[in-house]
């Protein structure tokens, strides 16, 4: 029956319909003694069929109402009017999980964090007696909370007519199947859905609790294939499948789901109650075990990240010229297998190169490589003529080869500030020549597709990093700060690497498919550099080291999660491509990087590094000490915090972690610590010790600085699923606040004390007051500007391009007029292979200031298997 809006059911006012199903309708009302609105279901009369049925529910309700859970939907009330009974249920906003599986199948994240929910439901109401004995996706509502279980344990309504238990009574209960669920309705036979009944309901016997489980395993299989896990056309050949068949492999329907989560949600399914999981808190484990562990066991679980775009300084691989061919000649697999490689240079100038493709023909190759890191220009190599050729004009950056044998190349953006991180634009050029065209701006990275008709692209967002596929089409399921990205042979997937930590080469293997269903591959690496599928599509192949370049090898991982070690070598290779006829392409890079100081009586400036790999420089306000970061390998995973003398006394290391800023005095160096989540302490100079700060609810960094006083800092911050922002952090133990919108961005947090200066995606500039107000605008900064210094004024500021990646060309800006003028070129004496000179810090009288310059020097080789 309908019931029209207004009639009263008690105290219960009905408002509108919600829905309806075999087992009644549910109306929207509103409760007038306590004032909310609430969801009242109106019982079928079998329900209410006699007075020992009626009982019998009454005491079952009773037993629901006190299941506080929440993750179950309340029960607040029963009663009746006339002849008709009802249940006063909470009121859950949001679509049911049916309604979302009309889109498709769930990230393997989502469903994972789903299940578990469900399952802890089910514990819940299992040990507190009660069954459920219809759950299926139309009764389940998500919310902004997670899941919540609709309707518990309320089909179990009619007594026993087997005592034995032969027969259940809800085998003479009125079944249906809603809209959300299918076609098929069955009246006068079983309470529930066909397609989630487990065998020995569809039998007549008795359901329990491990009826619940297959009926949990049934949505699972939906959940994560977008399909039943039992089909058919009739109510017969449903039955029929459930009785005889298995489900088809979850593999077949959605190749990334995870082996552990498919073997636990076949054990749902075992035809044997006695054979499935016992009880749904055992499952509600597994699940959240797999979620955990991510690799082949699962999915992955947030991974804290934060690619450093031009500020990311190479690591240092090895030096040593001639021993390095040797090496290179001498690389064999890992120590359990005897292939051998041969290796033949490519190119034989110093150069800075970056990515190298094959093209279709499977002979010639193209580059791109330059003097220094910011002259690249594409390269050919024919096979009738082995001198690299120039291409291009200086400027262009190759990034892949289409089967059609077009390229995709970066050039500069012409309209830069739009951008803060990603200022370069995609363009299509033809490998005969002719000027690159201009197809979409702020790309990162692309690929092409297997058949050379669509791209797949990498940008920044509203501050967060995405691909899309084709351009346009976000995937989802890509979290955190990602690079090379690369298709696979079947256009189905996209493999790319998300980095751990701001300015980090390290990070985890990933890949996600056109459904948004992401799974980390292998993860824990202190280097990842460069990717290529295998032709086939069954691996895909990357360099990595866990520990430093003493471990750097190249690895396979299938899409299942099975990594293999292939190849290693004394330093290493960064892998470009793979060939149809499984020749690589590799590059060797060797670089180093050094922490400078200029002081105006010194004659040339100086080398204050530690090791191999030190950078990001931080002065005290007088000069006198700086700070810096030792990425080496012999600084061990974790990098080390240092501190040295200006005189050029002893290196101090200060302990674990990257230095983000020293405080005025010199007496305190702000860390970030490379924990999972990371983690930011503060190290005294001297006799203090370490504290650690307070997270709250971050999961990345993306710098930091101390305000004046030194007892709090300014970060840049992100919460779960939010783009950066920047928060104040005390040292008094309460959680970071926020103090500027989502989507800003201030450098190194340079500030006035008073003020965070922060730019937003949009390009434009605001001081946010730290203590709350308007922000006023700053409208002579850009998007491209990188504020590293600002008058105690708040009048003058020292600013960098940050898209000029070698020389460190510095501004100084009047920001009451906008007038800018030339302050400063930072230029190491060398600049052969130099990648990178960036202002790191400046005193205040801005006579004094630090650096980090980076040397990079690659050759290209072509990498044959020997038969």
């Amino acid at each position: 029956m309908v019931i029209a809006p207004g009639t009263r059911l008690g105290p219960y006012e009905i408002k509108a319909p919600l829905g309806a199903g075999g087992m009644g309708e549910v109306y929207r009302a509103r409760d007038t003694r306590l004032g909310r609105d609430v969801a009242v279901k109106v019982l079928p009369q079998h329900l209410s069929a006699s007075p020992e049925d009626r009982a019998r529910f009454k005491r079952e309700a009773k037993t629901i109402s006190a299941l506080n859970h929440p993750h179950i939907c309340v029960l607040h009330d029963i009663g009746q009017e006339g002849e008709t009974d009802y249940l006063v249920m909470e009121l859950v906003e949001g679509e049911t999980l049916g309604q979302r599986l009309a889109r498709g199948p769930m990230p393997t994240a989502d469903l994972l964090k789903l299940g578990a929910q469900i399952a802890d439901a089910l514990d819940r109401a299992h040990r507190a007696g009660v069954t459920h004995r219809d759950l299926k996706p139309g009764n389940v509502m998500l919310t902004k909370n997670g899941a919540k279980l609709m309707d518990f344990g309320l089909a179990r309504a009619s007594r026993r007519s087997d005592p034995a238990g032969g027969s259940d009574a809800t085998a003479t209960a009125q079944a249906g199947v809603s809209k959300s669920d299918g076609p098929i309705t069955a009246k006068g036979a079983i309470v529930g859905t066909y397609q989630y009944m487990a065998p020995e309901q569809l039998e007549g016997k008795s359901a329990d609790a491990r009826s619940d489980i297959w009926a949990l395993g049934c949505v699972l299989y939906e959940m994560a294939t977008g399909k039943r896990a039992f089909e058919g056309s009739t109510a017969a050949s449903i039955i029929s499948a459930i009785m005889r068949d298995q489900p088809r492999e979850m593999a077949e329907l959605a190749p990334l789901t995870p082996p552990a989560f498919e073997r636990a949600v076949l054990q749902c399914l075992a035809k044997n109650p006695d054979d499935r999981w016992q009880t749904a808190g055992d499952l509600r484990r597994e699940l959240l075990w797999i979620g955990e562990t991510g690799s082949r066991a699962g999915v992955p679980t947030p991974v804290a990240a934060r690619r450093a775009g031009l500020e990311r300084v190479v690591w240092a691989l090895t030096a040593g010229g001639a021993a390095l061919v040797i090496a290179l000649l001498a690389w064999r697999a890992g120590k359990n297998h005897d292939q051998q490689f041969n290796f033949t240079p490519l190119t034989f100038k110093p150069m800075v190169i970056g990515a190298a493709r094959f093209m279709p023909d499977g002979k010639t190759i193209v580059f791109s490589g330059g003097q220094n890191a910011d002259t690249p220009q594409v390269f050919v190599i024919r096979p009738e003529y082995p001198e690299p050729q120039p291409i291009s004009e200086p400027g262009v950056e190759l990034l892949s080869v289409s089967s059609q044998g077009e390229l995709a190349v970066l050039v500069e953006s012409p309209n830069p500030g739009k951008s803060m991180k990603f200022g370069l634009t995609l363009a299509r050029m033809q490998l005969g020549g002719g000027a690159p065209r201009e197809v979409l701006q702020n790309v990162a990275e692309a690929d092409w597709s297997p058949d050379g008709s669509q791209l797949a692209v990498l940008r920044k967002i509203e501050g967060k990093d995405q691909i899309e596929f084709p351009i346009g089409n976000v995937l989802s399921g890509v979290e955190g700060e990602v690079s090379n990205i690369r298709l696979s042979p079947r256009g189905d997937r996209v493999a790319f690497f998300v980095h751990t930590n701001q300015h980090d080469a390290g990070g985890s293997v990933n890949i996600v498919d056109l459904h948004g269903r992401r799974a980390l591959l292998s993860g824990g690496y202190l280097m990842l550099s460069g990717m290529a599928w295998s032709p086939d599509g069954r691996e895909i192949f990357f360099s990595a080291g866990r520990v430093g370049p003493q471990d750097f090898a190249v690895y396979a991982a299938t899409p299942s999660g099975k990594v293999r070690r292939v190849a290693e070598s004394a330093g290493g290779l960064r892998m470009e491509d793979v060939g149809r006829n499984g020749r690589w392409l590799a590059t060797r890079n060797d670089a180093r990087s050094a922490v400078m100081v200029h002081k105006p009586e010194w004659s040339q400036d100086r080398d204050f590094s530690w090791l191999d790999e030190s950078e990001g420089g931080r002065l005290s306000r007088d000069g006198s000490q700086l700070a810096f970061t030792e990425r080496g390998s012999a600084a061990g995973k974790q990098f080390a915090a240092c501190l040295r003398r200006a005189d050029g006394s002893p290196v101090v290391r200060l302990g674990e972690g990257e230095v983000l800023d020293l405080s005025d005095d010199g007496k305190w160096v702000l860390t970030g610590m490379r924990s999972e989540p990371p983690q930011l302490a503060v190290i005294s100079t001297g006799a203090g010790g370490m504290r650690r700060l307070n997270r709250g609810p971050l999961v990345r960094f993306g710098g930091g600085s101390f305000l004046p006083g030194a007892d709090s800092v300014v970060i840049g911050g992100f919460e779960p699923g939010k783009a950066q922002r920047s928060y104040i952090q005390d040292f008094s133990g309460r959680p970071p606040r926020p103090v500027t919108p989502e989507a800003t961005y201030c450098g190194f947090s340079v500030l006035d004390g008073k003020n965070v200066w922060a730019v937003g995606i949009d390009g434009h500039w605001f001081k946010y007051p730290i203590n709350g107000g308007t922000p006023v605008p700053v409208p002579a900064l850009h998007g491209r500007d990188y504020l590293v210094w600002l008058g105690p004024d708040g009048r003058s500021a020292l600013v960098k391009d940050q898209f000029a990646s070698t020389v460190g060309r510095i501004e100084q800006v009047d920001l009451t007029t906008g007038l800018r003028k030339p302050f400063l070129n930072i230029e190491p004496a060398s600049r052969s292979g130099l990648v990178m000179s960036l202002l790191t810090d400046i005193s205040d009288d801005r006579r004094t200031y630090s650096y980090t310059a980076v040397w990079e020097t690659s050759t290209l080789f072509l990498v044959e298997p020997e038969k």
